[in-house]
């Protein structure tokens, strides 16, 4: 696949994440979600720090420092604005097609540049949802970002069930919506619906 077009889908994908994360209320961020053990302020700063903060630095061939690696994003009331235009400097950072080239040094591995930006993009589509369905809101991509995220799903979730990053896939049918397959392939049950606030 050409770079112009995972970075397509990249944009795409980072405008929606951008959309949903102006959407959480300040209120429910110490709320529990549905992924065990995460309370939604947890989420949101593993979703920023991954999916903006850490594309980026993977463009750059940076490691993340330590004073990302344990900031609270979510401390700052406009954490959602910052998120939106550290995501608009990380894909800028990637219209470079030099950047696609070659591999980038994970720390355990290294892995080719373009199949390291397939798995951020996965990652802000999944934890995106994962914010979406947490505050009552929808994660939504065209059908052809959703039929690469699945792919990425299907491609890697071997592995990621291997180190508990995903659960066993959910049966859905063979017809569902393609976003909702890869949902499904990666452990996440589709049909979840919004978490409710805590009495």
């Amino acid at each position: 696949m050409k770079h112009d077009e995972t970075h397509r889908y990249l944009s795409a994908c980072a405008a929606e994440a951008a959309r949903v994360a102006r959407g959480v209320p300040a209120e429910r961020l110490n709320d529990p979600t549905h992924c065990p053990g995460w309370t939604l302020r947890t989420l949101v700063d593993h979703w920023v720090l991954y999916t903006s903060h850490g594309l980026e630095h993977r463009a750059l061939r940076k490691p993340l420092p330590d004073e990302l690696t344990g900031r609270d994003f979510t401390a700052d009331p406009h954490w959602a604005n910052a998120y939106a235009e550290q995501l608009d400097r990380a894909v800028a950072a990637w219209a470079d097609p030099a950047v696609w080239e070659g591999e980038i040094d994970l720390g355990a591995a290294a892995m080719p540049a373009a199949e390291v930006v397939s798995l951020i993009i996965k990652e802000t589509a999944l934890h995106g949802w994962d914010v979406a369905v947490a505050t009552g809101q929808e994660f939504r991509l065209p059908d052809d970002v959703a039929r690469f995220v699945l792919d990425v799903v299907e491609r890697h979730g071997d592995l990621y069930r291997r180190y508990e990053g995903f659960a066993q896939a959910v049966p859905v049918a063979q017809d569902a919506p393609v976003f909702e397959r890869a949902l499904a392939a990666s452990g996440r049950d589709p049909r979840q619906g919004p978490v409710p606030a805590p009495a």
